[in-house]
């Protein structure tokens, strides 16, 4: 650990590190920005190797445990300013420690999105858009036992810093594929005998009224406009959750959690 206080947020390593921020710089360096307690120990829980930890001086004495763990893995630890951490920061109220890490991981395809594998149960994501969703959606999925989640292109990165935080560290645990075409990955699993699912407004057939024990691809689709009519013509069943008081619609995360859950419910009474 370095013992020397870095106080300028125009310091070069700093406007560097601020960069990460955006989208295009994340790829460009191919680097995470992982943002307070959680992620880090899910990070070093995940074996991941941190390239740069910074923290400020307050955070290191109330933490010296996890300072301990970072020391054995993490390349280098930065004392900072709580100034400089602020710059650093996506939050209005950080933590107290940010940390930089390789984005290339073994459960992760961030590049061509070719990778299918015959799923027990899965989600494909198209054009979602708000990072909080998607990392709800994660940590969800990772309660409930799925396989592997597609992510179209044209949706929030899934490395978005929000996201990461919003799994509240389930991020590492779940496999996770971009592709640039959801639409061949369903007829992949279709033709590995997937059953493929698509909520809808209105059904005669609600979602615990499906045999989920059976090998399943969700569907997930915008916040506001949904599915494309393109994946919604490869669903084998569609589905509603029913709605009182006029409501029109539910949350996606919320609504991918009831589906999610009625499948887990199922599953466990089938092998009680």
């Amino acid at each position: 650990m370095r013992d020397s206080i870095l106080t300028s947020t125009k310091n070069p390593t700093i406007k560097h590190i601020r960069k990460l921020k955006r989208s295009r710089e994340r790829k460009k360096q191919n680097l995470l920005l992982l943002e307070g307690n959680n992620l880090l120990v899910s990070a070093l829980n995940s074996d991941l190797s941190l390239v740069t930890v910074f923290c400020t001086p307050k955070w290191r004495e109330r933490h010296p445990q996890l300072i301990s763990e970072l020391d054995r893995g993490s390349q280098e630890i930065q004392l900072v300013s709580p100034e400089v951490l602020a710059s650093l920061a996506t939050t209005v109220n950080p933590d107290g420690v940010i940390a930089i890490a390789r984005r290339n991981l073994a459960n992760k395809d961030f590049g061509s999105g070719s990778f299918i594998e015959q799923i027990q149960l899965g989600l494909a994501v198209e054009t979602l858009q708000d990072p909080g969703n998607l990392g709800t959606i994660i940590r969800t999925a990772v309660a409930t036992n799925v396989d592997r989640l597609w992510l179209s292109q044209d949706s929030v990165d899934p490395d978005h810093p929000k996201v990461l935080r919003a799994s509240v560290g389930e991020w590492f645990r779940l496999p996770m594929t971009i592709t640039p075409s959801l639409r061949d990955v369903v007829k992949q699993q279709k033709q590995q005998g997937t059953q493929v699912i698509a909520t809808v407004p209105q059904s005669d057939l609600t979602y615990w009224q499906l045999d989920l024990t059976l090998p399943s691809l969700l569907l997930i689709g915008n916040e506001g406009a949904g599915l494309s009519s393109e994946l919604m013509a490869l669903a084998d069943n569609k589905v509603s959750i029913p709605l009182a008081n006029q409501v029109e619609s539910l949350n996606a995360a919320i609504a991918t959690a009831l589906v999610l859950y009625e499948a887990q419910r199922q599953y466990e009474a089938k092998a009680e």
